[in-house]
């Protein structure tokens, strides 16, 4: 389980970015194309955030669709699988233009006022 490792380095980041304040909320894309299961890492997170500025923290997970982009014909179409031909034109000129993101969005921190 890869999210294991991936999870202890989203809370790591977050908790330097953080500078010992408290973190609120966590917010996360994650790709279908990327390889992870988001419920994996959410459920990391709760074990990866203990002792951390992260505990008790919310996770919130943005599934990001896969998408590609056909270089022979211009079609741009939902991607669940890394497809070596375009689904319109079946020429092999797919590429993945969006799914493979493991992306820290953005983090809320407690204020300090």
């Amino acid at each position: 389980m890869h999210e294991l490792g991936i999870t202890r380095n989203i809370v790591a980041i977050v908790s330097e970015r953080a500078r010992g304040q408290q973190v609120l909320r966590v917010t996360v894309e994650v790709g279908r194309l990327s390889g992870m299961f988001a419920e994996a890492i959410r459920f990391c997170f709760d074990v990866c955030s203990k002792g951390t500025p992260l505990a008790g923290a919310t996770l919130q997970i943005i599934d990001v669709e896969g998408r590609g982009h056909c270089d022979a014909c211009g079609a741009e179409p939902v991607m669940t699988a890394a497809l070596g031909r375009c689904p319109v034109c079946r020429e092999p000129r797919l590429r993945i233009v969006a799914g493979t993101e493991l992306k820290i969005k953005e983090m809320e921190v407690e204020s300090c006022v």
